[in-house]
């Protein structure tokens, strides 16, 4: 295919279609919305100027994207799939995608985000009705493998059972190698709440560099479904909650809890801290205010973080921009933020100093007619 469609899909969380909306209007004010159904959205984008094959969306809010080809309608997964085909023909496509659009928020009567039943139906019809399937990538069978970066994926959005999708997209990013953006994470037997699916996805999405064995604070552990995320990975974790943590976090060897505010905490707590996880039941400024005096303290060397910053209301999702600009302020250059699939009407912020660097130590000053100490070197 020559020619880039001028319709461009997006997927996103159920309620958060105002939001893309918003995103799009502030970024890209020529685009027109289209065809749209809760947590999907179309947009005609003008003639002149194309976007590139690899175009950035740079959405919070957007859980996945790429060109749309058009819709399909049809009685079975098999007729859907030769009509697919028939939009597809010339694609050298490498990866199938096949995915629903969301039905509920996350969490919301035990609704997650991913594939379901009529996904994998969807995926096989279109792997045996595939009319070149030597140019298929290896691998692309499992529906659950991801797409290396560079390969041209095939878009099935899933709007409803008789009516799909068609698109595509270029692997760049971690949630694009992914169908529909959603890593296929299940919450373990053990798992003592819901937020380990949060923060197993914001590690594996942000990538944060924190090795193992690396101290983490989280504020607002309680009851410690995060810090058993973070604890799998072989990080020294201190919980920071009033709340009272369950037994079988705390009998883990490698996790501290403070039951205090953050607020109560003394910042020489923080000392030997180099990497913060934050989630509060509170507004974003407030949590915001909180992390701020913490990292700007002195004595406290924090190199990254995962901040959920909740958004009580949806016309929140406006400031935005202003929050990650908060961050930087602080001395984060890399600053990036997503509604993750497992995150409800809230965001992730991850952020990190590349290349860190350390304050330097406080010293107290020299007592009248004495020699200050000479600055060591390293």
């Amino acid at each position: 295919m020559n020619v880039t469609p001028q319709f461009v899909f997006v997927t996103c969380q159920v309620g958060a279609g105002a939001a893309v909306k918003g995103e799009i209007a502030r970024a890209c004010p020529q685009w027109r919305l289209a065809f749209s159904r809760p947590g999907f959205l179309t947009f005609k984008c003008p003639a002149e100027p194309r976007l590139s094959e690899d175009f950035d969306l740079q959405s919070v809010f957007a859980r996945t994207y790429g060109f749309s080809l058009g819709t399909v309608r049809g009685s079975s997964p098999e007729e859907l799939a030769r009509q697919v085909w028939q939009l597809a023909a010339g694609l050298p496509v490498r990866r199938i995608h096949a995915f629903p659009r969301d039905t509920s928020e996350p969490g919301y009567r035990d609704f997650e985000p991913g594939l379901n039943e009529a996904a994998w139906a969807a995926h096989a019809a279109l792997i045996q009705n595939c009319p070149q399937p030597a140019l298929l990538a290896p691998g692309a069978t499992d529906l659950k493998r991801p797409a290396r970066r560079g390969e041209l994926v095939l878009d099935c959005v899933l709007v409803e059972p008789t009516l799909w999708c068609v698109g595509y997209h270029r692997a760049k990013s971690i949630p694009s190698r992914w169908p529909g953006g959603m890593m296929p994470l299940e919450l373990p037997p053990d798992a003592v709440s819901r937020a380990w699916l949060k923060t197993e996805e914001a590690l594996r999405w942000s990538e944060l560099p924190i090795p193992a064995g690396a101290r983490v604070a989280e504020i607002g552990s309680a009851p410690g479904g995060s810090s058993q995320a973070l604890l799998a990975r072989g990080f020294d974790v201190t919980g920071i909650d009033p709340a009272e943590m369950h037994p079988a976090v705390l009998a883990h060897p490698n996790f501290h809890h403070l039951r205090k505010r953050s607020t109560q905490v003394r910042r020489r707590e923080f000392r030997k801290i180099r990497w913060l996880v934050v989630d509060m039941n509170v507004t974003p400024n407030y949590t915001l205010t909180a992390v701020e005096a913490i990292v700007t303290h002195p004595l406290v060397n924090i190199r990254g973080m995962l901040l959920t910053l909740k958004l009580t209301d949806w016309r929140l999702a406006e400031r935005v921009p202003e929050y990650l600009d908060r961050v930087r302020s602080w001395g984060y250059n890399i600053v990036r933020a997503r509604q993750l699939q497992h995150n409800r009407r809230e965001i992730c912020v991850a952020a990190l100093q590349k290349p860190f660097r350390r304050k330097p130590l406080l010293r107290k000053p020299a007592r009248r007619g004495q020699t200050p100490p000479a600055p060591q070197n390293g």
